[in-house]
């Protein structure tokens, strides 16, 4: 199998997708329930407003990443949303069972933006 062999491509494509998702699914999932989501913004001292911005970058940022459109803004803003997560929430929590997931997706986002989105992505193939 030829085409997975060094091919950048398609291992950028795959962290995208596996961003998009689960950002996606973690902003639909404030959004759906915003009302709780403002409850625990506000159970750590932040408004109303963060919860709505958090979402929808979660949201927005992840459909961005899995579409491969935007993804140097995407990629910053949701990589900013992680590293704030891990440094209020998650950081005292130690790594395993901590920041650890955070993490991943706050470097998998940084990297998106340092390499690009590579070549599948919905410009492309509205240019085939």
């Amino acid at each position: 199998m030829n085409i997975l062999k060094n091919n950048t491509d398609l291992g950028l494509l795959l962290v995208r997708v596996g961003l998009g998702l689960v950002f996606i699914a973690h902003g639909w999932a404030k959004i759906d329930g915003m009302d709780g989501t403002i409850g625990f913004f506000a159970s750590i001292g932040l408004s109303a407003f963060w919860a709505y911005l958090v979402a929808y970058v979660e949201f927005i940022g992840g459909i961005a990443m899995l579409v491969g459109l935007f993804t140097n803004w995407a990629g910053m803003l949701l990589a900013v949303v992680m590293i704030v997560a891990i440094a209020m929430l998650k950081l005292s929590k130690g790594f395993v069972g901590g920041y650890e997931f955070d993490l991943v997706l706050f470097l998998s986002s940084l990297a998106i933006v340092i390499a690009g989105p590579g070549k599948y992505t919905l410009r492309a193939l509205k240019k085939a």
